[in-house]
């Protein structure tokens, strides 16, 4: 990903984030992150089983989202609007259980993804 971002670099991540999302493709999902990702979500909880918000690092990414995908075989994410910023970029989507999301991406040097937030309707 080329800073400061464009619309164009933005559209290409977000379909390409959601297809993987979608095809339930955890290494595609995870080439967007650098190894350093801070991952910040409220329901890091209720899947690891334990009083968290965040998760470091690309490893520690991996394991949760492959047990967060392990208890939502019917996964669906539909992108509802992009917005985007000079290092950074927000997803609109609508998941599978019908909730809307927005989750913001921060982009490193390397164009890699090093911090992200996701918050719930």
């Amino acid at each position: 990903m080329q800073l400061p971002l464009d619309r164009t670099a933005a559209d290409a991540f977000a379909r390409d984030w959601l297809s993987a999302w979608n095809d339930r493709d955890i290494e595609r999902i995870l080439s967007h992150y650098s190894e350093e990702i801070i991952f910040h979500s409220p329901r890091i909880a209720r899947v690891l089983g334990k009083d968290v918000m965040s998760v470091f690092g690309k490893r520690a990414l991996r394991d949760y989202w492959t047990k967060a995908l392990a208890l939502a075989p019917q996964l669906f994410f539909e992108m509802d609007d992009i917005l985007v910023g000079s290092d950074a970029m927000t997803i609109l989507y609508t998941n599978h259980r019908e909730e809307q999301v927005a989750e913001t991406f921060v982009f490193g040097p390397a164009g890699l993804v090093v911090r992200s937030v996701a918050a719930y309707r």
